[in-house]
């Protein structure tokens, strides 16, 4: 299970990318990066980001109830919770996918990659950043 370093160091792996960074959205301070940043300045980009995946996971739009599957919806006939998984912004140049951390404790910890557009994979980084997610460990 990596640290904070080995996932930066493996998003930085992925084809087409130009930053990353692990953020704690509450404070908007960034626990660790790797790489350029968008605007040169790491902490603002952290900051920045942070009030964007604030916005999107507190808001009650985006928690609504996820469908059971078909099969099971007749037995059931409601819906299980669901929460922000990523958030992706496109931009003329790239892309931003900001990869929410589920932890055990209540986490407010998101990944943040910057991709290029022209050299990067949106689905695969995307994948990943779910992969690494999943055994990223914060200590």
């Amino acid at each position: 299970m990596p640290g904070i370093d080995e996932c930066l160091l493996e998003v930085m792996r992925l084809p087409g990318a130009r930053g990353a960074a692990v953020v704690d959205w509450t404070s908007g301070l960034a626990l660790g990066t790797i790489g350029d940043s968008p605007n040169g300045d790491h902490e603002a980009t952290a900051a920045e980001t942070a009030e964007v995946a604030r916005m999107a996971a507190e808001q009650p739009a985006f928690a609504l109830p996820a469908l059971d599957p078909p099969g099971d919806r007749a037995v059931t006939g409601r819906g299980t919770a669901s929460s922000v998984e990523d958030v992706i912004v496109t931009t003329g140049g790239g892309y931003h996918i900001l990869r929410f951390v589920e932890t055990a404790f209540d986490s407010s910890v998101f990944l943040h990659l910057w991709l290029d557009r022209a050299e990067g994979n949106l689905a695969l980084a995307r994948i990943r950043l779910s992969e690494m997610a999943e055994r990223l460990v914060l200590a």
